[in-house]
């Protein structure tokens, strides 16, 4: 079929910047006129430049709502600026794991993410577009700087309006434009990363979890996002779990009215049935596939410091690591530091990152990363470069089934050989800017006041002395490049800290993180909040928040 190319004159947006997970914005600022196609240009030109003409991409999202408009455009632009081939999932969708892994399997030139990951969907949710480079991994920051660049000088698109590609089937499309062939295949969405999984995992063994005279009883939540088709074709097909194993698995484009973010607050529905204590493990994905909740019976919670520290501590009996080895761990700067703990016992490197992903990226690609984890549930390994929910709930099962313990057993084993990183998190979501600003600056005076060093905070009973109050600040070992003000911590000497920071692209969500360690083993089993109440009090006189937002409760408690 042939199709015509036409230059169409556009105008910039402003504010067309991405961050490290690309650009995300309400779905009716995408609907702008040109404002996508902006975008689509403007990253094309930008990431790839001389590359652009006979790059082949790979192109799949969430399935949120405006996803199927946006790979239109990224269809029709593509084929016009001389892209030979776009390999994209059947009717849109892939997890964003899957994507990295595709990229890394067929050594393509990059791809694009359609997903605003735990945000909202539907009409009036959100929308992200995010660019992936030929590592697999989110675009870094010089590539970012570059498309938003673009996006601030752009006057014309290159397009082909008038082609339209079906992608319900899998099939192999074929178009002929002036520079050549432009071709589109349709793929299954789940092939290439089951096969992946069946590499990593004994899926043999993990069979056995659900076979047998006692099979274990679980249920995983898709929350209506991507990870649904992964999910039935992983553990209902591949593995033998019973149907009511999985709820939520269709990929819906308001995912169900859900808020597919896999919290204790937003995955409701999966703790209230935990909590019934008829399953012995549950787990929930958000909408775009690369963050994990797990619980064990009775909604046992395990945080994700937690999670990551015990795959960390059992990774020998992944086939994977066994093949591959232990280069080391990382954790986000604001993650409770049990990982840290276990590193030290094997002797292993463990680095403490800013929040963000590139500095994750940067360690796998050096070699220095095998095992990383975020605590806004983001868990992952250097098999592809993303977050991986479901590889993460993979490798619980893989531990489960070789240790033959419960989810609770496996913590508290855990916590009487390290010790227990208790760890909440408070968001206050929706802040106004110039509030979350104001309360920064007065917790950066304190970071200034060096003389508060070593002054003692009393709260209820409990006696702290501040060992070091700062603006975190990290030096990438690899690329020597330095990122400041990543947060206020405010670190005290029995290893308790307080953090805060700022998040968001719109209003603000101010961000508060209170960990404490304990090695006194009457401890370990009591509830967090009750051992971090008075840091948490602490915390809030500190930072004046009620003062500063009008806000007398946190919208989510992690």
């Amino acid at each position: 079929m042939s199709v015509k190319v036409q230059q169409i004159i556009t105008t910039p947006y402003e504010e067309q910047k991405p961050g490290t997970s690309g650009l995300r914005k309400n779905v009716s600022v995408f609907q702008q006129e040109n404002y996508t196609e902006n975008y689509v240009q403007a990253t094309l030109t930008a990431s790839l430049g001389d590359r652009l003409k006979g790059s082949v991409l790979i192109v799949g999202g969430d399935g949120r709502y405006y996803m199927l408009d946006a790979i239109k455009i990224i269809i029709q632009i593509a084929a016009a600026n001389g892209v030979s081939k776009l390999i994209i999932g059947q009717n849109g969708l892939l997890s964003t794991p899957a994507v990295s892994c595709m990229v890394r399997k067929y050594r393509v030139d990059g791809a694009f993410i359609l997903t605003a990951s735990h945000n909202p969907g539907g009409k009036e949710g959100d929308f992200g577009i995010k660019f992936n480079t030929a590592n697999g991994g989110p675009a870094p920051e010089g590539v970012t700087n570059a498309i938003y660049n673009a996006t601030r000088n752009i006057s014309l698109l290159t397009i082909c309006p008038d082609l339209h590609c079906d992608l319900d089937i899998q099939a192999i499309h074929k178009f002929q434009v002036s520079h050549g062939q432009f071709v589109v295949q349709v793929v299954d969405s789940v092939n290439d990363y089951v096969q992946k999984m069946k590499e990593i995992f004994d899926f043999q063994a993990l069979k056995g979890l659900f076979a047998g005279n006692y099979p274990l009883k679980m249920l995983l939540d898709s929350m209506n996002g991507v990870t649904g088709p992964y999910v039935k074709r992983i553990f209902l097909e591949e593995l033998g779990a019973p149907p009511f194993s999985v709820q939520n698995v269709d990929p819906l484009e308001d995912f169900g009215d859900h808020h597919p973010d896999p919290n204790l607050t937003y995955a409701a529905d999966l703790v209230n049935v935990m909590k019934r204590g008829e399953h012995a493990f549950g787990a929930a994905f958000d909408g775009d596939g690369d963050r994990n909740l797990v619980l064990g019976q009775n909604a046992f919670f395990v945080t994700p410091s937690d999670s990551l520290a015990v795959l960390a501590s059992h990774l020998h009996l992944i086939p994977y690591f066994r093949n591959t080895g232990v280069k080391g761990y990382a954790r986000s700067m604001p993650t409770a530091g049990a990982v840290d703990r276990v590193a030290r016992a094997q002797g292993q490197e463990c680095y403490e990152v800013p929040t963000g992903w590139k500095f994750f990226g940067c360690l796998m690609d050096a070699g220095r990363l095998s095992v990383f984890g975020e605590e806004s549930f983001g868990t992952g390994s250097d098999h592809i470069r993303e977050k991986d929910g479901v590889w993460a709930v993979l490798a619980w099962l893989q531990v489960l089934e070789a240790r033959r313990k419960s989810v609770r057993e496996l913590l508290i084993e855990h916590w009487h050989l390290h010790g227990r990183n208790f760890f909440t998190r408070y968001d206050y979501e929706g802040c106004d800017a110039e509030d979350g600003d104001r309360l920064m600056d007065n917790l950066q005076t304190l970071v200034n006041d060096g003389t508060t060093e070593g002054s003692t905070f009393t709260s209820g009973d409990k006696k702290y002395t501040l060992a070091k109050a700062d603006n975190f600040s990290y030096t990438d070992p690899i690329d020597n490049s330095v990122s400041t003000n990543q947060g206020i911590r405010i670190i005290f000497t029995d290893d308790s800290r307080i953090v805060f920071r700022l998040s968001g692209t719109g209003s603000t969500t101010i961000r508060l993180y209170i960990e404490g360690y304990e090695s006194d083993s009457t401890t370990f089993e009591k509830d967090a909040k009750v051992v971090l109440q008075p840091l948490i009090n602490l915390a809030l006189d500190i930072s004046k928040i009620k003062v500063l937002t009008g806000r007398q409760e946190p919208t989510v408690i992690i």
